[in-house]
C-alpha cells in the first residue's frame, strides 16, 4: 500500500510540473502574438511583459512568507492554482491595456504561488533523493516543449487568440493536478530567519557576479517577449517557431547532465564568461541573419549555455 501511495505521489508532482511550465510554455513565446492580434503596440507587449516579470519577483517571496508562517503549503498551491483559473479567465474579454495590465498583473501573483510550493512539496515526498527529484522535473520541461510545439501549431490553423484558450485548458488541468497531491505529515510551519544582505553586497565578486547575470536575464527581455513576432514577421510558420524554441529547451536539459564535470575542468568564471560571449554571438545571429533558417537553428544551441550551463555555473558561486 505505501508503495503504490509513494508511485501516486510521484506520478501526480510529475503531472503537476508538466502542465505549470506547459503553461509557461504556452505564455512566454506565444503571449506577444495574442496581444499582436489584439492590436496592442509593441510598447505596449514591452510594459506587459515587464508587469508579468515584476509579479514573478514579488509573488515568490510574499507566498513563501506565508507558507512558512502557516505550514498549509498545499493549501497556498491550491489556492494559487485555483485563483489564477479565475482571474485568467478575465484575459478573454481584456481588449484594454490598463485592464488586461490588471488581469495579467493578478494572475501571474496567483502563478507565482505554485512553484515554491510545488518544490516544497517534493522535497518533503521524495526525503531528498536527488535521482527522484530529476526525474520528477523533467516532467516540467517535457511539459514545456511539448505545449510550445503544439501551440506554435495551432497559430497555423487558428486565430491568435490560440495561446489563451490553450493557457486556459492548461491552468484548468493544472489545477485539477493539484487536488490530486498530498501534503507530507512531516511538515511543520517554520520560524522567519533574519538574513543579512549587507556583507554580500560589499563584496565586488558578488556584485560582479549579480551585475553579470542581471545583464544576461535583461538581454533575453526581448527574446521571450519578442522572438515569436519576430519570426512570424520573417516568414516562419508557427510550428517553426515553436520547434525553435523547443530546441533551446531540449538542448537545456541535455547540459545540466554534463555541467558538474565542465564546472570541475573548467571553472566557474571561465565558463561564465564563455556564456556571456555565447548569448552575445547568439543575439548577433538572430539580429542580423534570422532570415537563414540553419544559422538561427544552431543558434538555439546555445541556449544550453545561455541558460542552463550559466545557472549551474551561477548555483555552484552560489553555494
Amino acid at each position: 500500500m505505501a508503495a503504490s501511495s509513494s508511485r501516486f505521489a510521484i506520478i501526480a508532482l510529475s503531472l503537476t510540473y508538466a502542465l505549470y511550465f506547459g503553461q509557461l510554455g504556452v505564455i512566454t513565446p506565444y503571449l506577444g502574438i495574442f496581444l499582436d492580434g489584439r492590436g496592442f503596440t509593441s510598447v505596449e507587449i514591452g510594459e506587459l511583459f515587464a508587469v508579468i516579470t515584476l509579479a514573478r519577483i514579488i509573488g515568490p517571496s510574499l507566498w513563501a512568507g506565508v507558507a512558512d508562517r502557516t505550514g498549509k503549503i498545499l493549501f497556498i498551491l491550491r489556492l494559487g492554482s485555483g485563483l489564477t483559473v479565475l482571474s485568467f479567465i478575465g484575459v478573454f474579454w481584456a481588449y484594454s491595456f490598463w485592464y488586461l495590465t490588471l488581469v495579467m498583473g493578478l494572475m501571474m501573483m496567483f502563478w507565482t504561488a505554485v512553484l515554491p510550493q510545488l518544490e516544497v512539496l517534493t522535497l518533503q515526498t521524495i526525503e531528498g533523493d536527488s535521482k527522484r527529484y530529476g526525474r520528477i522535473r523533467l516532467w516540467g520541461s517535457i511539459g514545456f516543449i511539448v505545449l510550445t510545439v503544439l501551440v506554435g501549431q495551432a497559430l497555423d490553423f487558428f486565430s491568435t487568440d490560440a495561446p489563451i484558450y490553450a493557457s486556459m485548458l492548461v491552468l484548468i488541468g493544472l489545477f485539477i493536478s493539484s487536488l490530486t497531491l498530498t501534503q507530507p505529515q512531516n511538515l511543520k510551519p517554520k520560524a522567519a530567519v533574519a538574513v543579512r544582505i549587507m556583507p554580500f553586497l560589499r563584496d565586488k565578486v558578488a556584485l560582479l557576479f549579480l551585475l553579470s547575470n542581471a545583464l544576461l536575464q535583461l538581454s533575453f527581455g526581448a527574446y521571450y517577449g519578442f522572438f515569436a513576432l519576430y519570426m512570424r514577421d520573417l516568414g516562419y510558420s508557427g510550428m517553426q517557431t515553436g520547434l525553435l524554441i523547443a530546441l533551446g529547451v531540449t538542448v537545456e536539459v541535455g547540459i545540466f547532465l554534463v555541467a558538474q564535470r565542465l564546472i570541475s575542468r573548467f571553472g566557474v568564471w571561465r565558463l561564465m564568461v564563455f556564456c556571456l560571449l555565447a548569448t552575445g554571438l547568439r543575439w548577433l545571429v538572430l539580429g542580423t541573419l534570422a532570415d537563414m533558417f540553419w544559422l538561427v537553428f544552431f543558434s538555439q544551441f546555445i541556449h544550453a549555455l545561455s541558460f542552463g550551463l550559466n545557472h549551474s555555473t551561477s548555483m555552484h558561486f552560489i553555494h
